[in-house]
């Protein structure tokens, strides 16, 4: 798990910032059904994020994050991965995720993100001119390769996402895909995180390279894996430059600057 139960994204609230809130059910064109959380922003800048969580599928951690977003001028919308297996709806803190992880598939996957993208895309979802992705762990390399999905985003952003060798499902390896990324990617990692060593990070980057895609790849010294929480206080200074580089990025790919 990334994070635990209790955690919370590492981002001051600004109230008045998000216009509106709530759960909604959206179809993938395979005909699944999944819970997903949207946020609308009170001043929209064209911009529209995705939002791809870990391993315990839709969480408040990753609504929080939403209406962040939202406060930023971004539409977001937060979707779960287990409709196919678990079903709609909020699930309680015991929810043993584990067993549904291992069920995904990257085809599954890929239809539920089509799906969030078309709503992100219409008037309910803000009508986005420019639509992203960011993921975190499971999600974040679910992110890098969401840019192989012909979605014509203006980027993806994932934080501490495998970028090396087999997953926890079939979703391919962002550096064996590196020549079909059609995005430019924003990754994010601790430079402290066992379980992604620096020279994973430094082929994944060199795969970028040799592709042509423009990317940036930030590690931040001394920090682990699921370092972007409120609850870690000795990276603070880490989650703060971690999210303004989320806003540069954004703003960078946006016809309209995020505040």
């Amino acid at each position: 798990m990334c994070f635990d139960l209790d955690s919370r994204p590492p981002i001051p609230a600004i109230e008045g910032g998000a216009l509106d809130s709530g759960e909604l059910t959206l179809s993938a064109d395979d005909g699944n059904e999944f819970t997903a959380f949207r946020a609308r922003a009170a001043e929209p800048t064209g911009a529209g994020m995705i939002i791809l969580p870990d391993v315990r599928g839709l969480h408040p951690y990753f609504e929080d994050l939403a209406l962040r977003f939202a406060e930023h001028g971004v539409d977001a919308v937060a979707m779960d991965w287990f409709g196919r297996t678990a079903g709609l709806g909020r699930r309680s803190t015991g929810f043993e995720y584990m067993p549904h992880v291992g069920q995904t598939t990257f085809a599954g996957i890929s239809a539920d993100i089509r799906a969030a993208a078309a709503f992100a895309r219409s008037d309910e979802g803000g009508a986005v001119s420019s639509l992203f992705t960011v993921g975190f762990c499971f999600g974040g390399r679910v992110a890098f390769v969401s840019a192989t999905l012909g979605l014509d985003l203006a980027g993806v952003i994932g934080f501490y996402g495998f970028p090396v060798g087999p997953g926890r499902n079939d979703v391919p390896a962002p550096v064996d895909v590196a020549d079909r990324i059609a995005s430019p990617v924003l990754g994010l990692f601790g430079g402290a995180d066992e379980a992604i060593p620096q020279p994973a990070i430094a082929t994944f980057e060199a795969s970028l390279r040799e592709a042509s895609v423009e990317n940036r790849i930030r590690v931040f010294e001394g920090a682990p894996h699921s370092f972007f929480d409120r609850k870690a206080d000795e990276f603070v200074r880490s989650s703060e430059t971690a999210w303004a580089e989320v806003l540069e990025f954004v703003n960078g790919h946006t016809r309209a600057a995020v505040g």
